[in-house]
């Protein structure tokens, strides 16, 4: 019966530390982008928002995109929850020219407030930030790791910015870890793990491990090495473009 007792207790603690080390860490723009899927903001703003379908009617021609379309329609985050919440922002519902332009519009952008909560409401304010590129390191050498890792393609996986946490089938929680979430210094302790990941396409640390290894090689997608592809000063300037997401609370 001891022995019993011991073994059942054994596998609760296994079971809560498996469940704590599996806790899914999702910033508010992959909330927002998952939510925008949901409620079919892709099909008029396009695959992830960033190209809109054609508008007949209406002297611009298309439905703006979450990118540089935006700025013509937006100039805040506050512009950005009223047009999601509202339809309009308050500057373009006082102008009796826009509403007669909305009017020739065959499509026209419906109001979600009584449709989403408010956090959904501030999520897909968060992603569509994070598409449009609003939220830019004013330090040069940050903002050249950011340019760095668009190049790169980083953002093709981890989303604009690093921001996202898209679906990754087999992987250890199920999506490509964010750079600003709890999840990163789980994968990442240090400057010298981040050099691994990088360079290697994974830290020494992950790949010795067991359970680590597993997971590395079951994933569907997986981070590739790009020490081949790396100029000098690269390591130094995505280190510090992640330090700034980090510090910035948006997410």
């Amino acid at each position: 019966m001891k022995v019993a007792g011991a073994m059942i207790i054994g596998a609760m603690i296994v079971l809560m530390i498996w469940l704590w080390a599996t806790v899914p860490h999702i910033p508010k723009a992959e909330f927002g982008r998952r939510t925008a899927e949901e409620y079919g903001c892709f099909g008029c703003h396009g695959p992830g928002g960033i190209q809109g379908v054609p508008n007949p009617g209406r002297a611009d021609l298309t439905v703006p995109s979450f990118t540089g379309d935006l700025m013509m329609f937006a100039s805040s985050r506050e512009d950005i929850h009223s047009w999601i919440e509202n339809g309009f922002t308050p500057g373009r519902e006082k102008s009796a020219s826009w509403h007669q332009e909305r009017q020739k519009g065959a499509l026209k952008m419906p109001a979600f407030g009584h449709k989403l909560s408010r956090k959904e409401i501030n999520n897909l304010v968060a992603y569509v930030e994070a598409v449009n590129g609003w939220n830019r390191p004013q330090d040069s050498l940050a903002l050249l790791g950011m340019n760095r890792a668009d190049s790169l393609g980083c953002f093709g996986c981890h989303g604009p910015g690093g921001r996202l946490a898209r679906q990754n089938p087999k992987s250890f929680k199920g999506y490509i870890a964010s750079w600003s979430t709890e999840d990163f210094p789980e994968l990442v302790e240090n400057r010298g793990e981040f050099d691994e990941w990088v360079t290697n396409g994974a830290a020494n640390r992950i790949v010795n491990n067991p359970l680590g290894r597993y997971f590395l090689k079951r994933a569907t997608i997986k981070m590739p090495p790009f020490k081949d592809h790396l100029r000098p000063g690269d390591l130094d300037a995505l280190w510090a473009y992640v330090q700034w997401l980090r510090s910035n609370p948006q997410n």
